[in-house]
């Protein structure tokens, strides 16, 4: 009996924290649809006086690109501005070959014109972050621009960014993410659907409201006096953007995100390259849960939502846990339910949470017709999309889960870079991709066991009762069934 009821406990705190997330995630929607109504102009840089126009330092943090150090060095040297303002640090941690091909074509570029430079260290303290502080020691720019190494920013970019740093309050210009390869694969295409819900739903939603937003990373510029009021970049998360940009904002600088300029980038078409990532970017988030938490429930420069939606923020990546604690307790639930007739009212109550599934559906669907467009045939587009991306996510479930409890640990890992591959078409391939993983992760057999789990949860909804079945958990069954299935033959499969 007790450990039935531990078995709810904890299967109703996860759903119930699922629910309050699905809660802001709604609150975002709103704030999003209201801030397309508004409409607000600010005071910008005349790029027609060559006294006002700023001075800009882009950082190109890079670490063994072999496969994308050409086109990116070759984008970077198009963008249109001039040229007596514009610095290029090229920070190459890279330990293989490409150092000695980066600086060839770097010299080319000098020749140019170009004022480029190609900075090296002997070790990589810090990672990311290491790099990025090195190159601010040296750095002429009062701006700070960061490209990953898979980014391609259009021409205009930086006289489309740059203008609102007018205003001496804006830290931060955030521009929203593109996806060149977004049709490549099934991976692709859910990946660009996670990540367009989160540049279009989340950052506007939060910023439109003045709540929390974060630099992703990559695509945006910094002030740099910013940079160095909020203490500078730090090693010790290894989502150092997510934590530089809480600081930033707790200091009461304010972010800017621009969801009109897109910034098209590649998306990992393998696998293992989307779980190093996924790994990564989910024990970041809780690491910063664990360091930003008290900093954000104790500041007095923010109103109580803004502090709700930060924590909710720094929570995303321990949604995949709840999901994963719900995922697991549902089969026990099954026959829990079917047991005791006592409970019935209870199951009653729970299924009013279905209600989260619902939310979610309903805010992806204004992000996906934002990008796809509207009308019926886009609809039912939609809900295949929705249900895929939702089996997936669920598949992922086990491997993120396992980064968020290392995350809030305190467990330490180095910083994996997500391998790039200059791949678009179904014509190329990545096949001998020198830099993917040769080894299986053992998360694998586990989400292969767990597919097993699903398929006695689907086979249990027809032996349960007494009344020739309980068929309401199904669909999430076979949705979990479908999720770890595709993970474990797609991670399987990648390395045959």
């Amino acid at each position: 009996m007790y450990l039935q009821y531990t078995i709810i406990i904890i299967y109703t705190i996860a759903i119930v924290l699922i629910f309050m997330y699905s809660l802001a995630q709604l609150n975002l929607l709103f704030n999003y649809l209201s801030s397309k109504k508004a409409t607000k102009d600010c005071e910008t840089f005349d790029f027609s006086n060559a006294d006002e126009i700023p001075l800009v330092t882009i950082q190109l943090p890079v670490f063994n690109e072999m496969y994308v150090m050409e086109r990116l060095l070759d984008n970077i040297a198009l963008l249109d501005y001039p040229k007596d303002k514009l610095e290029i640090q090229v920070l190459d941690d890279s330990t293989d070959e490409t150092v000695d091909t980066t600086r060839i074509q770097i010299e080319k570029l000098k020749s140019t014109g170009l004022d480029i430079k190609h900075i090296t260290r002997t070790d990589r303290s810090g990672f990311k972050a290491g790099a990025l502080k090195e190159g601010l020691k040296t750095a002429k720019g009062e701006y700070i621009a960061i490209f990953d190494a898979d980014f391609l920013p259009q021409k205009n970019w930086l006289k489309r960014t740059i203008l609102y740093f007018k205003d001496p309050q804006i830290g931060v210009v955030q521009t929203r993410w593109g996806h060149i390869n977004r049709n490549y694969s099934i991976l692709t295409r859910i990946q660009a659907f996670a990540l367009d819900a989160h540049f279009t739903l989340e950052q506007v939603g939060r910023n439109s409201k003045g709540h929390f937003i974060n630099f992703n990373g990559t695509a945006g510029v910094w002030r740099k006096a910013c940079i160095f009021d909020a203490g500078n970049w730090e090693g010790d998360t290894l989502t150092e953007d997510l934590d530089l940009s809480y600081r930033a904002q707790l200091k009461n600088w304010k972010f800017k995100y621009l969801v009109d300029v897109e910034t098209p980038a590649e998306l990992p078409v393998v696998i293992s390259a989307a779980r190093s990532q996924q790994f990564r970017w989910n024990k970041g988030g809780a690491e910063n849960f664990r360091k930003m938490c008290s900093r954000v429930i104790k500041s007095k420069n923010i109103s109580f939502k803004t502090k709700v939606h930060g924590l909710l923020h720094l929570l995303n990546s321990t949604m995949f846990l709840n999901v994963f604690i719900v995922a697991v307790l549902s089969i026990p639930m099954l026959y829990i339910k079917n047991e005791y007739e006592h409970l019935r009212f209870y199951f009653y109550f729970m299924s009013f949470f279905v209600l989260s599934t619902l939310i979610f559906f309903v805010c992806y669907w204004f992000m996906y017709k934002e990008i796809y467009g509207s009308g019926f045939k886009k609809f039912f587009g939609y809900i295949g999309m929705f249900f895929t991306f939702f089996s997936i996510a669920m598949g992922f479930s086990l491997h993120n889960s396992i980064a968020v409890l290392e995350g809030h640990a305190g467990k330490r890992s180095d910083f994996i870079r997500t391998p790039k591959f200059n791949i678009s078409t179904l014509k190329d391939t990545w096949k001998g991709n020198k830099y993917l993983k040769k080894k299986l992760s053992p998360h694998v057999i586990l989400e292969g066991i767990l597919m097993l789990y699903f398929a006695f949860g689907l086979y249990s909804a027809f032996i349960v009762g007494d009344q020739g079945g309980d068929f309401g958990l199904f669909p999430f069954h076979l949705m979990l069934f479908i999720g770890f299935g595709y993970v474990f033959f797609k991670s399987l499969s990648s390395k045959i």
